[in-house]
């Protein structure tokens, strides 16, 4: 070990893994290009807090300009610290390949197939590298089909900013000089609150209609009026969401559901033409527009209920199987009520059964993960276990078992929505506390019962059968 090594603290160390591999270390740096590109507004960065810039995601970005490379803080992080909101994540947008950043950082890997990106990590936090792409290239079909298949061309700072969907999510940010470079007038757009495409909305679109879902997302999120143009593409796009890439549209539905404005939200989704595409049983019950408010203002007053749920900021944000679940309660309530006027028996298979024909026309058709297939199901089904429990039942075990918070957690939005049931929900929580306080011995008498109960029914069956 040399005599620099043995004065570093090993924790610095291990934390600096940027730092530059063996074979350039005492070699003479090229100077940082100034970059930007032909065109570009520069100007300075005078209303953004330079403590909020996250200090690794610097490092990072300096370490790349210390090497010639250009790099900017791209995206969402500089609008949301444009607009006075701290950022979640810094990405980071560069001139060097994915092969340069990689012999940069020790701490750094490539993923992606169709366009390569850096991971570059410190401890737990990753800061996403990619390099400046170009606009995709002509991809003519035999029916003339925008939609983009092949994305993996590099370009530079100008094209990168021209190929993003909306203005307001193309600016750069050069923490080294604290300066914003703004190649499509996005800064102009924040400052009217205004959401435009980059380019012709119709084209823009088209290539990826998941930007509908984005544009939803930030004009309700962030308070953004969008633009006539964008508008009118959007409502004349929106068909084309099946052809988009189904986990893709999922994932967004979630975020939409857990923003805090979903009701605002599903609102734009429905006036654009979008939910019959996604979800078109609940678009079918809904019905046309204001004809059957009685069925319509529920499912609003849900969705209500869901945002006051995670605006308080006191819980973990809701799971996939509940927001499906919610979704889907008033189709299924519905579907319940036609069974039980048809002289069905509406005993726990009946209910089973409704809510797998239901929720399976959404799971093919978004590629529905199994897991939260089955976390909706049971909490649809155990609806009945707050108001009407079944014979064979254990309100220990119930408030015990896996399917318990997200069945309780929409049984409380509903009663909320309604406002009815919320002395149930409150004696149900002092029921699920001592639930959880219940030591093994009563928890072991608690599935005796249980067994023994089923075991008289099997019993009974079975003579009836012969």
């Amino acid at each position: 070990m040399s005599p620099r090594q043995s004065k570093e603290d090993p924790a610095e160390r291990a934390r600096d893994g940027d730092r530059a591999p063996r074979s350039d270390r005492g070699r003479a740096r090229p100077r940082r290009k100034k970059g930007g590109g032909s065109g570009a507004l520069r100007v300075p960065a005078t209303n953004i807090d330079p403590g909020l810039l996250h200090r690794d995601a610097k490092r990072a970005v300096q370490r790349l300009q210390a090497h010639g490379h250009e790099a900017y803080f791209v995206g969402g992080c500089v609008r949301d610290l444009l607009i006075g909101r701290r950022p979640k994540d810094f990405d980071v947008a560069t001139s060097a390949r994915p092969s340069e950043i990689r012999r940069l950082f020790r701490n750094c890997r490539i993923i992606g197939r169709r366009f390569k990106l850096a991971h570059i990590f410190y401890g737990d936090h990753i800061i996403e590298t990619a390099t400046f792409r170009a606009a995709p290239g002509d991809q003519p079909t035999d029916d003339d089909d925008l939609l983009i298949v092949d994305d993996n061309e590099y370009g530079t700072a100008q094209s990168d900013a021209k190929r993003r969907d909306f203005t307001v999510n193309a600016l750069f940010l050069d923490p080294s000089s604290h300066e914003i470079l703004d190649h499509v007038g996005g800064l102009a757009d924040l400052e009217k609150r205004s959401l435009r495409t980059i380019g012709d909305p119709e084209v823009r679109l088209a290539e990826d209609p998941v930007r509908i879902l984005r544009a939803v997302k930030f004009a309700t999120r962030l308070d953004l009026e969008i633009d006539d143009p964008t508008w009118d593409a959007m409502c004349d796009v929106a068909p084309d969401l099946d052809k988009a890439a189904a986990p893709r549209v999922l994932e967004e539905i979630f975020r939409l559901a857990r923003s805090g404005v979903a009701t605002a939200a599903f609102q734009m989704l429905r006036d654009v033409g979008a939910l019959d595409v996604l979800v078109p049983i609940l678009e079918q019950y809904l019905g046309p527009e204001d004809d059957i408010p009685e069925r319509a203002e529920p499912f609003w007053d849900l969705l209500a209920a869901l945002d006051a749920h995670v605006q308080s900021g006191d819980h973990e944000p809701p799971s996939s199987g509940l927001i499906v679940a919610l979704l889907f309660l008033l189709p299924y309530e519905m579907e319940l009520a036609r069974r039980a006027k048809d002289a069905e028996p509406l005993d726990n298979r009946a209910r089973l059964d409704a809510a797998w024909e239901l929720l399976d026309s959404i799971a093919e058709r978004t590629r529905l993960p199994k897991k939260d297939f089955t976390r909706a199901r049971k909490a649809l089904v155990a609806q009945q276990n707050f108001v009407a429990p079944p014979e064979r039942f254990s309100e220990i075990l119930f408030a015990r078992s896996e399917e318990f918070m997200d069945a309780f957690l929409l049984f409380q939005l509903r009663s909320q929505a309604r406002g009815v049931g919320l002395d149930i929900v409150e004696a149900w929580r002092d029921r699920a506390e001592r639930a959880r306080a219940a030591g093994g011995d009563q928890l072991d008498e608690e599935r005796k019962k249980t067994r023994k109960r089923r075991r008289r029914r099997r019993r009974r069956g079975g003579r009836q059968d012969r």
